[in-house]
């Protein structure tokens, strides 16, 4: 995973270039920096983002997790397939106990149902 600073969603296929674009339902991966706090916190020990193998990460508020919730970000919009189970391979990149503790605040695996740029610093609309 390397951060950049935006990305192009594609309708029906997901982030252009990532290794599940044109995937049926794993289009992105999205994660929530109030989330990894609370997984940082459960383990006493960091888990870093850049880390966790997720496409996205939302700077406040819990990622809706809810299959057929929408959510936002610029001008694409995503639809939560489910929720993102953590990845055995945490506790190897991360360190013991990071998958168990980013159990229940791992995010959500969304599909894209509309085209567009998603870049750093876009407004985010959350369902509720």
């Amino acid at each position: 995973m390397v951060a950049v600073e935006s990305i192009e969603a594609e309708a029906g296929s997901g982030i252009v270039g990532d290794r599940h674009h044109g995937s049926r339902h794993r289009h992105v991966s999205v994660q929530s920096r109030d989330e990894l706090a609370a997984a940082t916190a459960a383990r006493g020990a960091p888990v870093p983002e850049e880390l966790t193998r997720r496409n996205l990460t939302l700077d406040h508020g819990a990622v809706p997790t809810i299959p057929g919730a929408r959510l936002v970000v610029g001008d694409v919009v995503l639809e939560v397939v489910r929720r993102a189970a953590p990845c055995r391979v945490m506790d190897t990149e991360i360190g013991p106990g990071a998958a168990r503790a980013m159990h229940e605040r791992g995010g959500a695996i969304c599909r894209v149902l509309s085209s567009g740029t998603i870049a750093v610093g876009d407004a985010v609309e959350l369902p509720g």
